[in-house]
């Protein structure tokens, strides 16, 4: 996420945001799904609630906000290391949990996405796809 760009970080947020603003620019890559009845249901209304937003648009900001949740829901995994102390002279210990992972992996995916063509990034995907599977 650039520092720059103003995204909601919770749903109320999000509701907030669709009320007053237009929406965040996007990647030239696109993501094809197929949802279940409940939640095509649920889009719509909220598109019919927000005539000004696209359910594509509505799709994109609901998945910001999720995974910004999903990322703060991750736990904490105290490991050995010391890497700091907090304000009361305790040792603070490195995090030995998904986070670290999930924001290494996130960084590395959002560079390859930035700077690869989107033809190249299928194909380095599928490549990366074959890999793991051996």
């Amino acid at each position: 996420m650039r520092p720059t760009e103003c995204t909601p970080v919770s749903f109320k947020d999000l509701l907030e945001s669709w009320r007053q603003s237009a929406a965040a620019p996007r990647t030239a890559r696109s993501y094809a799904v197929r949802l279940p009845v409940d939640d095509a249901a649920q889009l719509a209304a909220l598109a019919d609630m927000f005539p000004g937003r696209a359910p594509e648009q509505l799709i994109s900001e609901l998945l910001t906000v999720a995974l910004k949740e999903l990322a703060a829901a991750m736990p904490y995994v105290a490991g050995k290391r010391v890497i700091s102390t907090d304000e009361y002279g305790d040792p603070v210990y490195e995090d030995i949990g998904p986070t670290p992972r999930f924001i290494e992996l996130a960084r590395s995916d959002r560079r390859a996405l930035a700077a690869a063509p989107p033809r190249t990034r299928r194909a380095r995907a599928a490549k990366k796809k074959r890999r793991s599977r051996s």
